[in-house]
């Protein structure tokens, strides 16, 4: 058995990513398409640092060879985050490269955005969808429902496909070379007395791309800078739950004084229809003398 550094911690799976070589490998695999050309945006934002959350974001501009041998250029927008996060961040961050004017491009004397494919790698599941990887994809349709084989620049602009990675519902499997590939995100491989390594075993992955992945990681494990980050990495996290175990608390507070509340306004509000009652008895009494 082998042990490799977790890319589930950010500082890793930017260790992973920032080769060229990996990054084209896991991305052509998640894409289900030949990435011809790819480079990684100057703009890399980790807002865990920034705002201690963790939700971390890599932009690639790649051209692509889709399956009827056309090439085209895309930006990639991927996201990874370990814990259970607003839908609202991912969204802000996709805002930006829609208003991004480096992700424009010029075409018989008109701009155009460039078509956007978001890469979302979760460490926590979505309700009730089950599958490792998910596609999301869309397709023109005329108003009879009939499909339309031609692709728009302005539609491609402003809508986008997506591919979401649930970690948790990988559970070992290796039935296509991106399963096997994402088998080395698998958390139930973590070593027991140390959650910044997964054990795998290293005969698993017989192709030379999938190698470049494992030694890659290898190489995070035994890197001393990536090894200090994963601690912060852990400090941070553990920041993290305690505060959302206090908001929680204070949160559960504040239900138990509302209810408390409600119910005095409930017993004020009965009284004050008593009093009503008793002065319309009194009035009617008055009224017959």
């Amino acid at each position: 058995m082998t042990f490799i550094a977790n890319p589930i911690y950010d500082v890793v799976f930017k260790y992973l990513m920032e080769d060229e070589r990996v990054a084209k490998i896991l991305l052509s695999a998640l894409l289900k398409k030949e990435i011809l050309e790819l480079e990684m945006r100057k703009q890399e934002y980790t807002a865990m640092q920034q705002t201690r959350i963790s939700l971390f974001r890599m932009d690639f501009a790649a051209k692509i060879r889709d399956n009827d041998g056309s090439e085209h250029l895309v930006l990639i927008e991927l996201q990874k985050t370990w814990l259970a996060t607003e839908t609202l961040r991912f969204r802000q961050y996709l805002g930006t490269q829609y208003l991004n004017k480096e992700n424009m491009k010029s075409d018989d004397d008109s701009n155009y955005g460039l078509p956007i494919i978001s890469i979302y790698i979760l460490g926590h599941i979505l309700g009730d969808l089950k599958e490792p990887v998910i596609y999301v994809r869309r397709r023109y349709l005329d108003y009879d429902d009939n499909e339309i084989d031609r692709k728009d620049k302005f539609i491609e602009s402003l809508t986008h496909d997506s591919i979401i990675v649930q970690i948790p519902y990988l559970q070992g499997r290796t039935r296509n070379r991106l399963e096997r590939l994402l088998n080395l995100f698998d958390q139930d491989r973590r070593r027991k007395d140390n959650d910044h390594y997964l054990e795998i075993d290293e005969t698993q992955f017989h192709e030379n791309d999938e190698k470049l992945l494992v030694d890659r990681l290898l190489r995070a494990g035994t890197t001393p800078d990536v090894r200090r980050a994963m601690e912060v990495e852990d400090e941070i996290l553990s920041e993290i739950e305690a505060r959302d175990t206090t908001i929680m608390l204070k949160d559960k507070l504040i239900e138990q004084k509302e209810q408390v509340i409600e119910q005095k306004e409930q017993v004020i509000e009965q009284k004050e229809q008593v009093i009503e009652k008793n002065k319309q008895v009194i009035e009617k009494k008055q009224a017959s003398h």
